[in-house]
Formats: C-alpha cells, sequence, structure tokens
C-alpha cells in the first residue's frame, strides 16, 4: 500500500508529533518557569529568591490565571524582549539583600560563582545569612520575563535546545518591598553583552550601569 503525506517521512512525523505534544501542554497559556529558574524552586543552596514549598506548576498556574483575569500586566524591561510582572507576594520568599552600614560590613564574604556550567565565573559579595538578621517575607515578586524568540536564540548560542513553546518564559523571581524594578546587579549587566557566555547580546547603558553603581555599592545579597 503507497504511504501517503508525512507517513512517508517517519522522522518529520516524529518532530510533528512532539510539537503538537509540546502545543498541546502549553495550549492556552502565557507563562512558563523557564529551565534556567528552576534552581530557585529546587536548589537549597541558591543565594537568591527561594520559591519553595511553592510548586512549578503552582507558580505557573498562579501567573497564568492572575494574566487571564487581567489583574496584571506586563512591564518593560531593559530591553525589547524583557518585560516584568509585579505582583503581591504570594510565597514564603524573602527580601535577598541587605544596605551595607558600619555595623555589618565586616561580615560580607566574596568569591568567584557561575550561574550555570556554561557561564564563566565572576567575582561576587554577599553576606552569609547565617550572620545577619533573616528579612521579613517581601511583599512583591519581580517576576522577569524573556520572550520566547530571546530565549531559542541564547539556547542556539550556548549549544541548547529549547523544549517550551509558552510566548513569555520566567527567567528570575525577585522578591522585593518594591513593585518596581531595583537595579540589576553591574555584573550582570556586563555579562549580558556576551551571548556566547550566557549573557543576553545587549550593548551597555553606560547610565544605567551608574544606577547600578550607585544602588550595589551600599547593598549585598543574602546567601
Amino acid at each position: 500500500r503507497r504511504m501517503r503525506g508525512i507517513d512517508r517521512f517517519p522522522a518529520l512525523r516524529t518532530v510533528v508529533s512532539r510539537a503538537f505534544v509540546a502545543m498541546a501542554a502549553s495550549a492556552g497559556r502565557t507563562f512558563c518557569v523557564d529551565p534556567f529558574c528552576i534552581r530557585q524552586f529546587e536548589d537549597d543552596s541558591y543565594s537568591g529568591t527561594r520559591l519553595a514549598p511553592v510548586s512549578i506548576t503552582e507558580f505557573e498556574d498562579h501567573i497564568n490565571t492572575l494574566w487571564d483575569a487581567g489583574k496584571v500586566k506586563l512591564v518593560d524591561g531593559y530591553a525589547p524582549f524583557c518585560k516584568h510582572l509585579f505582583i503581591p507576594n504570594f510565597t514564603p520568599a524573602r527580601g535577598s539583600c541587605l544596605e551595607i552600614t558600619s555595623e555589618n560590613e565586616h561580615l560580607l564574604r566574596s568569591g568567584y560563582e557561575a550561574r550555570t556550567e556554561q557561564e564563566l565565573p565572576v567575582l561576587v559579595r554577599w553576606f552569609p545569612a547565617d550572620s545577619v538578621q533573616e528579612p521579613p517575607v517581601a511583599k512583591y515578586l519581580d517576576v522577569i520575563l524573556y520572550s520566547r524568540e530571546q530565549i531559542v536564540k541564547e539556547a542556539a548560542a550556548m549549544g541548547r535546545t529549547d523544549e517550551q513553546s509558552e510566548p513569555w518564559g520566567i527567567i528570575s523571581i525577585k522578591a522585593q518591598d518594591a513593585d518596581f524594578e531595583l537595579p540589576m546587579q553591574p555584573i550582570t549587566m556586563l555579562r549580558n553583552t556576551l551571548v556566547e557566555e550566557g549573557g543576553s547580546g545587549v550593548s551597555l547603558d553606560r547610565d544605567k550601569y551608574m544606577a547600578s553603581v550607585d544602588f550595589w555599592k551600599g547593598h549585598a545579597t543574602i546567601k
């Protein structure tokens, strides 16, 4: 019996089938947690905002429900492909940075760290969590989004394949007491200029960089 259409090409049939499954799974969803952000749910040693015991599925469901109900809006980020959602904190997440004072500056630690195995380590500083008073539960969450097109671009540059299909990927979540964007760390802005090393390929904006320095010279993360 003669095979017709896509049945004549088994490999193509497999690709189409997988794509259909992915589209069906994310049907009606606008946001999903990107693999880069999974550490904030599952890595107890992560130094930034940790969301546990809230699961990835619970977080995605909450964000998509708020969006579908018209209770949140996209806020422009540092580049056209970057957006933010500022929402009331519904998790136990606490603030993850502290102002540096003469009383606590001796507690600061520094070291070289990379966020992923593909990235180059950079010098960072922090307050050890067991040496400072635990901050209160944050009032808001800054949900940072990248467009699907940008995520695909960065994945390709790092030799990875993007297997998600929602229009927006949640690439980071910051617990904070302000419902607006706090300055990105200077080293993150520099790293973003190097797409082959895990950045987004955005050129450095000197004015924004200096504003970042002005904030972070007086603050440090807690981990």
